[in-house]
């Protein structure tokens, strides 16, 4: 298995640390508001590698974080606390609002199919950890002390910036256009661990420590809570691509000073899902969730169609005729497969075998799901039974989670009932009184070959009647005869 590390910014052939657990982290929401679609995107993606990596049959331990202590995107911005402003727009505790857009977030995570994984850890639970980290990073110099707040000292670095080869003196990191630097940093690129200076004009969170009452700065989260659970070896750190800079960034300045050693042995980003007009917020445009597109009518499976159908490391634009256009060929998909047979014969082990390691193929290729969704065609198309068929999409489904036998069930279960109420509605009456099955059974071929316009055959089974000596009188969904 090869896959892309953003570290290295090239594909590498997937060695875990330990063979015997790959142990894997994935940044977790800001738990203010429902999570978007593209929020959503990026843990679709990570819940296939993980999957995936079952599915060559390593055992997989994977962490993720709530962020529930309220953060911006930068150090150096100014605003709100987000937890504290959805506290403010729906008149909650900011633990109430914690509470209630977790549950949310892992109710749309059960829509997409997203497991959740093993480990999901608040990050208002490890406050001791942080200040266990930042005293260290005190300790050994790579941070100080300046206007009651605990900063991160990146001079102290050989190599700061890791994901992109950027020019220092075109980068001002956590500075924007507009935004005052902030005047405690002895260089720009230093980052906050522990504020007791809140840039917030009330936080809302606040612990005591060393350092004074404050709250932890955002970066330090992902570092603890991932050491914590697995160590100071990690195997895979997935995120979104927004996160690289600065976020990623400076989990491993402050980690690997931490620990004195490499961190993390692969990064993986998942590229942002845009909309026509850029990459989709929240703050701007219609605000897409997953309760939106099933309002709409969508399925929200064939929303995880849809960005299979791209490759995690591509842009993905979304219109809501793209997302048409999936949800046609997803249901289409189904139909195909609600044609399989479920006990056609024996599984064939050996064709079996040979689609499973065409399916590995494409996805040993740094996860390649577009080209792994074109193995579910080739197997419809397969020489084989269709019992053989059904288990290689069991195996292939076991990693994409799209429910294709299931709906594919579902749909063929709907129609036989459908079928059963329509033959049920044509009532065929006797008006001798003396029913005849062999007669009756006739009688609705013939209107079964009405309604498919076969009318030559409907005509040839009336001769048959008539020639037995039954004389048919159609009326409204149904017909009566009697023997002459």
């Amino acid at each position: 298995m090869y896959i892309y590390n953003s570290a290295s910014h090239r594909k590498e052939e997937f060695v875990p640390v330990d063979p015997s657990l790959v142990k894997m982290y994935t940044c977790g929401p800001t738990v203010y508001h429902f999570a978007h679609i593209g929020n959503l995107r990026s843990y679709i993606m990570e819940d296939v590698l993980e999957k995936y990596l079952r599915f060559l049959g390593y055992n997989v331990k994977r962490v993720m974080n709530i962020t529930d202590v309220g953060h911006l995107s930068s150090d150096a911005d100014t605003g709100e606390d987000k937890m504290l402003k959805g506290a403010k727009r729906e008149h909650k505790s900011v633990m109430e609002i914690a509470q209630y857009y977790t549950d949310a977030f892992f109710d749309d995570c059960k829509k997409l199919n997203i497991k959740r994984p093993d480990v999901v850890e608040p990050a208002t639970n490890c406050i001791e950890e942080y200040i266990k980290i930042i005293t260290k990073l005190l300790d050994d110099g790579y941070a100080y002390q300046a206007g009651g707040n605990v900063y991160f000292d990146t001079s102290k670095l050989d190599h700061y910036y890791i994901f992109n080869d950027h020019n220092e003196e075109d980068l001002a990191v956590g500075v924007r256009e507009g935004v005052e630097a902030d005047a405690n940093k002895r260089n720009k690129n230093d980052f906050v661990l522990w504020f007791t200076k809140s840039k917030f004009e009330d936080q809302a969170l606040k612990w005591d420590s060393p350092w004074g009452v404050g709250y932890p700065g955002w970066h330090i989260e992902c570092s603890c809570i991932s050491m914590k659970h697995l160590g100071e070896n990690l195997d895979i750190h997935c995120g979104g691509v927004d996160n690289a800079f600065p976020h990623h960034t400076n989990e491993i300045a402050q980690s690997e000073s931490y620990l004195g050693h490499k961190w993390t042995k692969y990064w993986v980003h998942v590229a942002h899902l845009n909309t026509l007009d850029g990459k989709m917020s929240k703050s701007k445009g219609e605000f897409l969730t997953v309760s939106l597109l099933e309002e709409k009518g969508y399925d929200p499976i064939a929303y995880r169609f849809f960005c299979l159908q791209s490759h995690y490391r591509k842009n993905l634009v979304f219109t809501w005729k793209n997302l048409d256009n999936a949800q046609t060929a997803f249901e289409k998909l189904i139909g195909r497969i609600a044609n399989l047979k479920p006990d056609d014969g024996a599984v064939d082990e050996a064709a079996r075998k040979e689609y499973r390691e065409k399916f590995i193929a494409q996805m040993d290729n740094d996860i390649n799901t577009p080209n792994g969704v074109t193995v579910i065609y080739d197997v419809l198309k397969a020489q084989t039974n269709d019992a053989t068929k059904r288990a290689m999409l069991a195996d292939i489904d076991s990693v994409l989670s799209l429910d294709l036998l299931q709906k594919a069930d579902a749909l063929r279960e709907k129609n036989a009932r459908a079928a059963a109420t329509q033959s049920a509605e044509f009532t065929v009456i006797a008006e001798d009184g003396a029913p005849d099955a062999a007669v009756e059974t006739l009688i609705r071929q013939r209107a079964e070959a009405k309604k498919a316009k076969s009318f030559a055959e409907a005509d040839r089974i009336r001769d048959e009647l008539r020639a037995q000596g039954v004389e048919l009188t159609d009326i409204p969904n149904g017909a009566k005869w009697k023997r002459v």
